[in-house]
């Protein structure tokens, strides 16, 4: 960002600002992916992070726009080449955030969501922290989250119960996230996500344009 106070920033009292990684990670049937679809629908400052995977499209699902669907071999080379923030196993496929036009974006003052699992979220920690905030959804009950997953109807008892485990050793990392919420009404949740969201955006080591701004304030 250049040093000068632009016309536009003055008049609407808003100054550049570096974009951020929020991450949403929460067990499975937990309402991550609900809160992601709201967050998205109702701030257009923010951009659905599209991950690679190679596992197979579902129906209805797009290449690029869902998901960068890649082979075993294509994802080998992109992890060879040091070009994920994080890449994780998840369910016998492996998913990717690719760093490129990420970077380039957040300079912009683009920020992004990240629908990330723990591991990811510790990847992306790594490779840049400064511009991470992490959030992580709770269920209000073990009991609340299976009857999630069984009003479903997707899932047979024994897929359940696997991700009934692997919800008890996602929530153990709970600690290691920015924030957490106990999603125990969703419009409530909802709700204190965006706060979250909102009063990042205005870290002062975000604010771009403030030392221009002050500097014109000082004379």
């Amino acid at each position: 960002m250049g040093n000068d106070i632009t016309h536009s920033e003055t008049e609407t009292g808003t100054l550049n600002r570096r974009g951020l990684m929020f991450i949403l990670s929460s067990p499975s049937g937990a309402g991550k992916t609900t809160l992601s679809q709201m967050l998205l629908k109702a701030d257009d400052e923010i951009a659905l992070s599209v991950s690679a995977t190679t596992r197979p499209p579902r129906p209805g699902e797009t290449d690029g726009v869902d998901y960068h669907f890649v082979s075993d071999a294509q994802f080998d080379q992109m992890v060879e080449e040091d070009d994920f923030y994080e890449w994780a196993h998840v369910f016998d496929h492996r998913y990717g955030t690719p760093k490129g036009m990420i970077r380039n974006a957040l300079k912009e003052g683009q920020d992004f969501l990240f629908d990330i699992d723990w591991q990811g979220t510790q990847q992306l920690y790594q490779k840049d922290q400064q511009d991470a905030v992490s959030v992580f959804i709770l269920p209000p009950s073990l009991a609340a989250l299976r009857q999630r997953l069984e009003s479903r109807a997707t899932d047979s008892g024994d897929v359940i119960d696997g991700r009934m485990e692997r919800a008890r050793a996602e929530i153990s990392h709970w600690a290691e996230y920015d924030y957490v919420v106990i999603n125990d009404d969703r419009e409530s949740c909802f709700a204190k996500v965006r706060e979250i969201l909102h009063a990042e955006r205005m870290r002062r080591t975000r604010q771009t344009g403030l030392i221009p701004f002050v500097r014109e304030l000082m004379g």
